[in-house]
């Protein structure tokens, strides 16, 4: 097997990478100032830590909607090549769709998605 082309795609994007990170370090700017690292809102300085801990709640409700979103991507080829493929595409998709839908279930039940 030959595997040329594929050594010069992974040389070319390890090149690449390490040209913009070099680039970036030649122009970049090298102003370290302790202001600068101070977080700023709105004009207002702020007071105590900007850390704040954060409900992991967020998180999966995020990568529910993302799940779900990209997904239900799928479902646009599938409704371009539906009449080539007959009643196994419309089964097909029914089996897709039933997952999806236990999964949004699951997930329901679970109480992942209620605001706490």
């Amino acid at each position: 097997m030959n595997f040329t082309l594929l050594i010069t795609v992974i040389l070319t994007a390890i090149t690449l990478v390490a040209a913009a990170y070099v680039v970036a370090k030649l122009i970049g700017p090298r102003s370290y100032a302790k202001v600068k690292g101070e977080p700023y809102e709105s004009g207002i300085p702020t007071r105590g830590s900007s850390w704040l801990p954060v409900s992991v709640g967020f998180y999966l409700f995020a990568i529910l909607f993302l799940m779900f979103d990209v997904e239900t991507v799928f479902l646009y080829p599938w409704a371009v090549v539906v009449k080539d493929f007959g009643s196994m595409a419309l089964l097909s998709i029914g089996f897709f769709l039933l997952v999806l839908v236990f999964g949004l279930a699951y997930a329901w039940r679970k109480g992942d998605l209620e605001w706490k």
